[in-house]
């Protein structure tokens, strides 16, 4: 009796593609310990003390800016959180600049003052979604600031008498609103901006990973990034006092401090293996 050839068996099935060897687009993030911003400062004040005018420049522009801003305040002090917004998203544009001057000390090339200009350009489509949702996001923070003055007051204030209304004591419930609404906001754009905008002009990423891998970073240790954020305030107000001069240093020291930061944080290409826990 001879065995009948079966026709039609099926081939063996292609091997199904979980997606386990396909490269996760998001880079592995560090830990991160309360020691870690004090070194980011130090590092930080490297680059300021080795490249000063590149540096100084950009903190004038600081000054500038900061100036700026308290004279629309004394002409529209109803915009207070809002010209705190406007100064946070500022800010990390502003620190572009010293992002590029710290990369090519880095990678021992010799910084210009028309290179770290022009630093937008490395990341220009990625580094121009995030400035338009950070637009939003001050655009929605002034608007809540209006609302918030309009339901507590009856007319805006003057500059003059901001101040005494402020601590009023029937005016406690305004002021935590206030407090709230910009604590949301600082909060939103920090998590947003964090390492998002150096590692946007470090490597050929998009605006959509940059920012998901900022927010993983904030919320994989909230502490110290907190005490981080913490740290960026203190400095920040305590260089503005003497009329904004100190922010002449401090800004470019946080803003090279904030460069420090995202290569601690974020792996490079060559080591990033995949989202980590």
């Amino acid at each position: 009796m001879t065995d009948t050839p079966t026709t039609g068996s099926p081939e063996p099935a292609p091997p199904t593609d979980d997606g386990a060897s396909r490269p996760s687009p998001f880079p592995a993030v560090r830990p991160v310990h309360f020691s870690d911003p004090l070194r980011w400062l130090t590092a930080g004040w490297d680059d300021l003390r080795t490249h000063p005018r590149i540096s100084l420049f950009f903190g004038a522009c600081f000054v500038v800016a900061g100036a700026s801003l308290w004279w629309t305040f004394l002409n529209n002090p109803a915009y207070l959180l809002a010209l705190c917004g406007s100064f946070l998203l500022l800010g990390p544009f502003l620190c572009l600049g010293m992002y590029d001057v710290s990369r090519r000390r880095e990678r021992g090339l010799q910084p210009t003052l028309a290179s770290a200009l022009s630093a937008w350009r490395t990341n220009f489509k990625g580094l121009g979604v995030t400035c338009t949702l950070l637009l939003v996001l001050e655009m929605l923070w002034s608007r809540s600031a209006l609302v918030i003055f309009a339901v507590a007051f009856n007319t805006v204030p003057e500059a003059q008498s901001t101040l005494e209304m402020l601590v009023h004591p029937s005016n406690y419930g305004f002021l935590a609103a206030y407090f709230v609404v910009g604590c949301i906001f600082a909060l939103l754009i920090f998590a947003t901006t964090v390492v998002a905008l150096p590692m946007l002009i470090d490597r050929n990423t998009d605006s959509i990973v940059a920012g998901i891998t900022s927010f993983r970073a904030t919320l994989s240790f909230p502490g110290p990034m907190l005490f981080w954020g913490l740290l960026i305030v203190l400095i920040v107000a305590i260089s503005a006092v003497p009329l904004l001069l100190g922010i002449f240093i401090s800004a470019p020291l946080l803003g090279h401090a904030s460069w420090h930061a995202y290569r601690h944080i974020v792996e490079p290409p060559d080591e990033a293996s995949g989202i980590k826990p």
